[in-house]
């Protein structure tokens, strides 16, 4: 029976708490308050970076950390670093100078385009075809759809209160777009069996401001695909968008498809789909910042540009949020996709699929923890007999990073790369993932650490503690 008890100081901020995991470098190297009178030494500096490279490291190279770091082995990272570097300086909006920018960009899209089925676009109507832009992740490509339907809506409907509508398990980047750009997101709610949304309920939601409709393939908490084919046909009913979000899945179910595992449709085979998104940087391998958001034809990406012609300092135009952005970054996605090839994402999904099936195997083998729906590569489980916030807690002290579900309270692993590389690791997490079980039933009746943040977010006025908390720990964070 497990005795180990996660440490606790009842006494500590909860703000410090939350930020103390952030700042365990205070008082072993110098801390900058201003721009140094006299530079540093060079191999100075890169010795303090090295060390903190190999302290973080080490906590996800064990395979314990669920998703997170979404890389294709330390050779295929020192290979894109190394393509990185050729392109460092150049900014992406500088083509004329560095044309090598359009032609990284347009054939990233193209791939992606082709790898989604974007061909079959051209079957559903001879004038459309799979356009899109890269951008800076997964938040920004939800954004700039969401942009581009409030937009279209008041060129084309003059509809100026513009409504999306969405799962309540699809990201919040949806409820950031919505802050930004004046888009009132309707939450659908999601239950039991699989928490994926009821296409009724959303159909039910509709009305003369509605611009698109929102689904997720799959969602970030259960990994789950939505019914994707009843949106799509909805929105094909009621002539508005549709956009699946493909950040998290984009880039892998093509593959985990062509494998022969069962996966719903989720690409632009739907005849209603409008756009979608998918991160080049997570399943694809590529490096941190890329993501590429795709439309069905360029009447939708038109929407998505920002010009200013009126300008004493020359025409401005941007395709993107962002103005300036890393050639650097771009070459690499570009690298990562023509280097792994088909061949090799099937190889990659093959084994990441391997790991997850042993996971899931090895949960519903656990009989107090119950599955959520039917899983790929993200194993989502609850619990109705021990609360698995203290299993979170104990897992925690075993080195295991899950990713917290909250209303109701859940966890997940997501399957990446690193998991493929640590012999057994499928087997070691479900051998402590029982004796969490076991010291949660020693727990019943008390609070868990855990639920120290995540069991106040139950209530509206909880919801607002929460606020406050998060703002004071960036607060805290952004302190030196």
């Amino acid at each position: 029976m497990p005795d180990k008890n996660p440490d606790k100081n009842p006494d500590k901020n909860l703000e410090e708490s939350v930020v103390d995991p952030f700042k365990p470098y205070k008082g072993r190297f110098d801390s900058c308050q201003a721009i140094p009178e006299k530079g540093r030494n060079k191999d100075d500096i890169l010795k303090e970076l090295s060390t903190m490279s190999q302290e973080e490291n080490s906590k996800w190279k064990n395979g314990r950390v669920s998703g997170t770091f979404y890389h294709a082995g330390d050779e295929h990272r020192a290979f894109l670093n190394k393509t990185f570097s050729f392109f460092s300086h150049v900014n992406t909006l500088q083509f004329d100078l560095c044309p090598s920018m359009s032609k990284f960009e347009s054939e990233i899209i193209a791939m992606t385009a082709k790898m989604l089925n974007g061909d079959a676009v051209k079957t559903h109507n001879s004038e459309d075809s799979v356009c899109g832009t890269v951008t800076s992740g997964g938040s920004e490509s939800i954004a700039m759809a969401m942009k581009a339907y409030r937009d279209k809506a008041r060129s084309e409907k003059g509809i100026t209160q513009p409504e999306v509508i969405m799962p309540k398990a699809a990201h919040p980047a949806f409820h950031k777009a919505g802050m930004y750009f004046g888009i009132k997101i309707v939450e659908i709610p999601v239950d039991l069996p699989d928490f994926r949304v009821d296409p009724a309920n959303v159909e039910a939601k509709i009305n003369e401001n509605t611009v698109a409709l929102v689904g997720s393939a799959g969602n970030y908490p259960y990994g789950l695909i939505d019914p994707l084919e009843e949106l799509s046909d909805i929105a094909l009913k009621h002539n508005i968008g549709l956009h699946v979000d493909g950040c998290l899945g984009g880039f892998i179910l093509p593959w985990v498809e062509k494998l022969g595992y069962k996966v719903p449709v989720f690409d632009f085979r739907l005849k209603g789909l409008t756009s979608m998104s998918a991160d080049t940087h997570k399943y694809g391998f590529a490096l941190k910042g890329t993501s590429v958001v795709l439309y069905r034809n360029n009447n939708m990406r038109r929407y998505q540009y920002f010009s200013f012609p009126d300008w004493p300092g020359g025409i401005y135009a941007s395709p993107t949020a962002a103005g300036s952005r890393s050639g650097g970054l771009t070459a690499a996605t570009w690298a990562s996709l023509v280097y792994l090839g088909e061949e090799g994402y099937l190889k990659a999904a093959g084994a990441i699929m391997k790991i997850s099936d042993k996971i899931k195997k090895g949960v519903e083998g656990i009989p107090e923890l119950t599955i959520i729906g039917d899983p790929t590569f993200v194993v989502s489980f609850r619990s109705d007999d021990v609360d698995v916030f203290h299993v979170n807690d104990f897992m925690k002290t075993k080195g295991w990073r899950f990713n917290i579900l909250q209303l109701p309270p859940a966890l997940h692993f997501c399957v990446t790369m690193p998991q493929t590389e640590v012999p057994d690791i499928a087997g070691q997490l479900i051998r402590d993932l029982k004796e969490g079980v076991e010291y949660a039933k020693t727990k019943a009746g008390t609070v868990a650490e855990t639920t120290a943040l995540y069991g106040l977010a139950g209530t509206i006025e909880g919801n607002q503690v929460v606020t406050e908390l998060l703002c004071g720990a960036f607060d805290l964070m952004y302190t030196v």
